[in-house]
């Protein structure tokens, strides 16, 4: 088994990357497909009895098909909650390009999507001759952009999405309603969709409930447009 991969970013920090991750995974997994998730560089972890543990990793395995150990899903722990290539120099670490292949190819061998989180945006270093958009655009992976809806979020949307697509496919954006409110929500959504180079594929509303869903439809055919009528999911 060799699974569909695809690459989940944002516009920032803390904007909601793994609220739809695991949104993601819940609704691959309602339609019957073997779905785990990825967090292969995560600072900001809590030392614990079994090790550096973080947040968002241990939430993309619990929302991911079970059986894989905390390590498979998250190879890559540091415990400031800094910059990831930073917080690896401190550790005296470097994040190796065939560590993180690595670990993405033993998840895929044993399902039929992998969801891989990034750590902030799209351009985030890793090393100092590696960054997210280097290791995804030379893997040729499909890319999901979260947009926080907030101030600024025009700009920073409108300049992910194009640092996106000169790299690989960017198959959507979705809009992740933060709080507080952001003035004329409505006003800045539908700038971006009138400017975004890849369609909306959904709308979060600022408190969704803890286990919802994405239904894999929303964005299943435009992520693989090739091999959708041969290899489609479940109907739902």
């Amino acid at each position: 088994m060799t699974a569909r991969t695809l690459f989940v970013t944002g516009t920032d920090t803390e904007i909601g990357k793994t609220r739809i991750s695991t949104a993601l995974l819940r609704g691959l997994r309602g339609v019957g497909q073997r779905a785990v998730g990825y967090k292969p560089v995560a600072s900001g972890c809590v030392a614990g009895a079994e090790g550096l543990r973080n947040e968002d990793a241990l939430a993309l395995q619990a929302a991911g098909t079970p059986g894989w150990d905390y390590d498979a899903i998250n190879p890559y722990a540091f415990g400031p909650a800094i910059a990831p290539h930073i917080a690896a120099a401190d550790a005296g670490a470097t994040v190796d390009r065939a560590v993180l292949d690595a670990g993405h190819d033993a998840l895929a061998a044993a399902s039929d999507w992998v969801v891989v989180e990034g750590a902030g945006g799209w351009y985030v270093p890793l090393s100092d001759t590696l960054d997210f958009a280097d290791w995804v655009a030379a893997r040729g992976w499909p890319v999901l952009l979260v947009v926080g809806m907030r101030l600024g979020c025009v700009n920073h949307a409108l300049l992910s999405a194009h640092a996106i697509a000169v790299r690989t496919r960017l198959v959507g954006w979705i809009a992740n309603t933060l709080p507080p409110e952001q003035p004329r929500l409505a006003a800045n959504l539908a700038c971006l969709e009138a400017r975004m180079p890849a369609p909306l594929v959904a709308r979060v509303d600022m408190d969704p409930a803890p286990d919802f869903t994405l239904n894999p439809a929303l964005w299943f055919a435009r992520t693989y447009p090739q091999g959708y009528k041969t290899r489609s999911l479940p109907a739902v």
